[in-house]
């Protein structure tokens, strides 16, 4: 199963960069989003389509886990440390809502 990257992580991205900060809630508390043209590599070097299959990482939280994409395009975090799908634990039903935890800097 391929899984596409929502468009509207691609439309934040070209909007604000790429966001590392906090959020304003713990889940994840911390959040790194990597770059486009970086995610095919880091789901590749983490073993995503083995260890997580139905899911497409696309940010980290600098605490031992992911943030990833299921095939709807609703957050799920999910541990580096025994990975698998059934440790994801769903934190927003779509990147607008996610991303709407953010501390964002007035722009």
């Amino acid at each position: 199963m391929t899984i596409s990257l929502p468009d509207d992580l691609k439309y934040f991205i070209a909007e604000h960069g790429l966001f590392e900060g906090l959020t304003r809630n713990d889940s994840p508390g911390y959040v790194e989003l990597w770059p486009i043209e970086g995610i095919p590599q880091e789901n590749k070097a983490i073993e995503m389509d083995v260890c997580a299959p139905g899911f497409l990482a696309f940010a980290g939280n600098g605490s031992g886990e992911v943030l990833a994409f299921d095939a709807v395009g609703a957050v799920y975090m999910i541990p580096l440390i025994g990975m698998e799908a059934e440790s994801a634990i769903k934190i927003a039903d779509s990147f607008t809502e996610f991303a709407e935890t953010f501390e964002l800097n007035a722009e």
